[in-house]
C-alpha cells in the first residue's frame, strides 16, 4: 500500500504568528504617528502663518507710520500763517524749505478753491490741478488727499499727499500738497527677505502695484486685484493656501494698511513648511526602518515557537510510519510544548506496548 503523503499546511502557525506581531507592533506606532503628525502639523502651519502675518504686520505699521508722519508734517506746513493768507509771492519761500528739510519730498504747492495752482518750490509753471483726486479728495471735506502718480522724468512711483489750507475763521482758503519719493518705502517692503522663496508687495485699493520685487510691475502700475491671495482676503481670509499660475503651493498672509492700501507676503509652502516636510521624512524613515526590525524579530520568534512543533509533527508521522523507537528533545522542555511532548511519547510508549503484547499473542498462538 502506498504510503500516504503529509497534508501541505498552506497559512500556518509562523505566518499567523509573524501577522500577529506585526499588527501588535505597528498599529499602536501608526496611531502614535497619525496623531503626532497631526499635531505637528497644526504647529508647522500655526509657526508659518505667524511668521508671515508678523513679518506682513510689522511692514504694514512701518507703511502707516511712514503716511502718519508726513500728514502731521503736512497739516503744520499748512498751518502757517504765511500759508493761510493764499498769496502765491509770500509763500514760494515757504514751499521751498520743504524739499530743503524733508529730502523725500520732491515738490511742494498750494492751490486756490478753484483748483489752480498759486505757488510751488521748484518755480515750475503754474498748472490747473482741480481734476486731480486728492485735490477733488480735499474738496469733499477728507483730511488728507492721495493719489499715487508715476514720475515724468524718473519712470518712479510718487505719492502726492494733499491737505486744507484753513484761514484764521476754520474756513478753507485753499490746499496744501506735496509729492514724496516712494523709492525708500518701496525698498523697505521689497527688500525684506523672507527665505529663499518669499517676498512682500503692496497694492492699493484697486489692486495697482505700489510696491513689488518686479520692478516692471511697479512702474507699469499693475493691476494685481486678481491675485488669489488678495480675492481670498476680500472674502475675509487674512491668511491662505493657494497654487499659483506655476502650479507651485504658495501660503499667504494678507493685511490693510490704514489707507486701504493691501500688502501681501508670500512664500512656497514647501519652504514655509520645510520643518513639516522634514518631520514626513524622518517618520517614514522610521517606520519603514521599524517595519523591517519587526519583520525580522517576527521571523525569528515565529521560527522559534514553530521549530518545536514541526519537530514533534515529523515524529507523529514516524509513528504512524511504525518508526517507535525515537527520543524526544521537547520533553525536557517545562511548557506547553513540553507537555505536548510528553503526551507524544506516551503515546509512542504505549503503542509500543500494544505492539509487543500483539506480538506475544500471534506468538502463543503458533
Amino acid at each position: 500500500m502506498a504510503e500516504k503523503q503529509s497534508k501541505k499546511v498552506g497559512f500556518g502557525i509562523s505566518q499567523k504568528l509573524l501577522l500577529v506581531l506585526l499588527i501588535v507592533s505597528l498599529v499602536p506606532m501608526i496611531c502614535i504617528g497619525q496623531l503626532s503628525h497631526r499635531d505637528i502639523t497644526n504647529l508647522s502651519e500655526e509657526k508659518a502663518y505667524h511668521e508671515l502675518t508678523a513679518i506682513n504686520g510689522n511692514l504694514v505699521a512701518h507703511v502707516n507710520d511712514w503716511v502718519d508722519a508726513n500728514q502731521r508734517m503736512l497739516k503744520l506746513n499748512a498751518s502757517r500763517d504765511v500759508m493761510r493768507n493764499m498769496l502765491g509771492f509770500n509763500q514760494e519761500g515757504a514751499l521751498r524749505e520743504i524739499p530743503k528739510i524733508y529730502d523725500w519730498t520732491y515738490v511742494a504747492m498750494t492751490i486756490d478753491n478753484d483748483g489752480n495752482n498759486v505757488a510751488r518750490s521748484d518755480g515750475g509753471v503754474l498748472e490747473f490741478f482741480g481734476d486731480q483726486q486728492y485735490f477733488k479728495e480735499v474738496q469733499r471735506g477728507k483730511d488728507f488727499g492721495t493719489e499715487i502718480v508715476v514720475g515724468k522724468s524718473t519712470g518712479n512711483l510718487a505719492m502726492i499727499m494733499a491737505t486744507s489750507v484753513k484761514g484764521k475763521d476754520n474756513t478753507p482758503e485753499g490746499v496744501l500738497a506735496i509729492g514724496m519719493s516712494l523709492d525708500d518705502l518701496s525698498r523697505s517692503i521689497v527688500n525684506k527677505k523672507i527665505g529663499s522663496t518669499g517676498f512682500t508687495f503692496l497694492v492699493d485699493q484697486d489692486g495697482n502695484v505700489i510696491a513689488h520685487p518686479d520692478s516692471s510691475m511697479t512702474r507699469g502700475r499693475i493691476n494685481l486685484g486678481d491675485h488669489k491671495a488678495i480675492q481670498a482676503f476680500k472674502r475675509g481670509e487674512k491668511s491662505t493656501i493657494f497654487t499659483d499660475s506655476h502650479g507651485k503651493k504658495i501660503v499667504a498672509s494678507v493685511e490693510n494698511t490704514n489707507q486701504g492700501w493691501i500688502m501681501v507676503s508670500q512664500q512656497n509652502y514647501d519652504e514655509a513648511f520645510q520643518v513639516l516636510n522634514s518631520v514626513k521624512v524622518k517618520g517614514l524613515t522610521i517606520l519603514g526602518i521599524t517595519v523591517v526590525i519587526v519583520l525580522i524579530i517576527s521571523f525569528f520568534i515565529a521560527r522559534w515557537i514553530t521549530a518545536p512543533i514541526r519537530s514533534l509533527t515529523v515524529v507523529a508521522e514516524k509513528y504512524s510510519q511504525g518508526q517507535l523507537d525515537l527520543k524526544i528533545d521537547e520533553i525536557s522542555r517545562n511548557d506547553e510544548i513540553g507537555q505536548l511532548a510528553v503526551a507524544i511519547d506516551r503515546l509512542g510508549t504505549s503503542i509500543r506496548m500494544a505492539m509487543k503484547r500483539l506480538q506475544k499473542r500471534k506468538a502463543a498462538g503458533q
